[in-house]
């Protein structure tokens, strides 16, 4: 799939400069409170979103249906929405400046909510809902309407690599869509070397996107990681719990973080950029930190990866993420954590999923509930709150330690903590957005680095 040229120099700094949507918000906003004030069954499930998974219904909204009016036209053209026609629906309008739902303009008195789930069969079993499911099972769409009343609809929408709002057959046979998700849920990931790990990763998914579509394979691409990183994290397996008993899943997901060798990092984009992610934004935390990332998103799809690196200041003009990053003796937080865990996208999995939460509620209730604890947030604008999880700590393998303290890249007494104490692995990361806010807080994000690098953390047994 053909990409943009990337942009080099100071003006890849201009490119993309999120900013909060306080005006389109403030719509969103209104139409779910409609919807909810209509309708006693969303209003239900809004109460028991947040007092139960710690997350907001309108973070959960896939699409708004809205009965038309030049008022509110004119209201969303001013907010920033942009009319945005897709199969049969004409009015459609989406904001490219911010996170948030279609909105869909309707002739009739209809308004309706669409909340996004991993899997409708499982809201349906979870809710006891008899009505009909639309679409075949791993259709491109399924919608299911939750309930009704008071003029307003609750719908369940599932997406599997598609933006319409028309049910459309399934891509390819059952059977092939699921052989394809197996492929990526058993991928080896230790392959003698990292190149060879990511070049079969690459070969399963060119093999799904000859079959199924890149869109398709993009979306089973990603299940399978998030549930490779749940299987490594405690707070990630508590969460889904917690999500999975109203029967919604990841759908909350905000974006996937994947932490890199410099050798590795060309690989890992180029993969990226084979399942259609573009890059975005790129951060630098400052020369002191010695780390940079490379923001990537699947326009289809939604998948958003953060792709941390140790990067120089001279190689943060260029194109480092397409020009290779020639190997280092001197080792920075990520390239340290790689060398002890592995690469994020092969044996270590996720470094952390971020995904959408009440913030505040969501720390109360884990660690009421499952004594999971939240780390001071790095993150704290009115718009963005940001923090991790307590981290979860991996033993290392002993020839990996070896190797380091061989070459002098960690001390023996950083090598004796290892043995004993593992290091940390992986997080949940806390996330509230306000206003659409689509950006991340880069000095915060540097500070939440420094704070995790192995070589500061107390030593302390694993599992403990």
């Amino acid at each position: 799939m053909p990409h943009a040229a990337p942009v080099t120099g100071a003006s890849a700094f201009d490119q993309f400069n999120w900013q909060p949507q306080p005006a389109a918000q403030a719509i969103v906003n209104e139409l779910v409170a409609d919807v909810t004030a209509r309708c006693p069954g969303a209003a239900l499930l809004a109460q028991r979103l947040r007092a139960e998974t710690g997350t907001r219904l309108v973070d959960w909204a896939d699409h708004l249906v809205a009965p038309d009016s030049g008022a509110l036209r004119a209201r969303l053209l001013e907010a920033g929405f942009a009319r945005r026609p897709i199969g049969g629906v004409s009015e459609r309008y989406v904001h490219d400046g911010g996170m948030f739902p279609a909105l869909v303009l309707c002739g009739r008195e209809t308004r309706r909510l669409g909340v996004k789930v991993e899997y409708v069969s499982d809201f349906a079993a979870a809710w006891g809902i008899q009505d009909p499911i639309e679409g075949e099972p791993l259709a491109p769409l399924r919608l299911m309407r939750a309930c009704a009343g008071g003029g307003a609809e609750l719908w369940a929408v599932e997406r599997h690599g598609y933006r319409g709002l028309e049910v459309v057959p399934p891509v390819a046979p059952l059977t092939t869509i699921l052989r394809h998700a197996e492929a990526f849920r058993r991928r080896r990931r230790d392959c003698g070397s990292d190149a060879a790990g990511i070049a079969h990763a690459a070969e399963l998914v060119r093999a799904a996107i000859d079959d199924l579509g890149v869109d398709l394979a993009c979306d089973l691409f990603f299940a399978a990681e998030r549930e490779y990183w749940q299987r490594r994290n405690r707070a990630a397996r508590v969460q889904k719990a917690r999500q999975d008993v109203l029967g919604m899943g990841w759908a909350n997901h905000d974006h996937h973080t994947y932490r890199s060798s410099r050798a590795a990092f060309a690989d890992l984009v180029g993969l990226w950029e084979l399942l259609g992610l573009s890059c975005r934004e790129r951060f630098y935390a400052g020369a002191e930190a010695g780390w940079g990332a490379q923001v990537m998103e699947q326009p289809v799809t939604g998948i958003i990866t953060f792709n941390d690196v140790d990067l120089t200041p001279d190689e943060l003009m260029g194109d480092f993420a397409h020009q290779g990053l020639r190997e280092r003796h001197d080792l920075g937080t990520v390239g340290l954590w790689c060398a002890l865990h592995g690469e994020a996208v092969l044996q270590a999995g996720m470094h952390h999923l971020e995904a959408q939460f009440d913030w505040h509620a969501l720390r109360d209730q884990l660690e009421a509930e499952a004594g999971v604890r939240t780390m001071e947030p790095f993150t704290t604008f009115p718009f963005l709150r940001q923090a991790f999880t307590e981290g979860e700590r991996w033993a290392v393998r002993p020839e990996r330690i070896e190797a380091l303290l061989k070459a002098g890249r960690i001390t023996p007494e950083q090598a004796g903590q290892f043995r004993a104490a593992g290091a940390i692995g992986s997080h949940l990361e806390n996330l509230e957005r306000n206003d659409g806010f689509k950006g991340f807080n880069q000095k915060g994000v540097s500070e939440i680095i420094a704070r995790t690098d192995p070589r500061r953390q107390a030593a302390q047994p694993v599992g403990a």
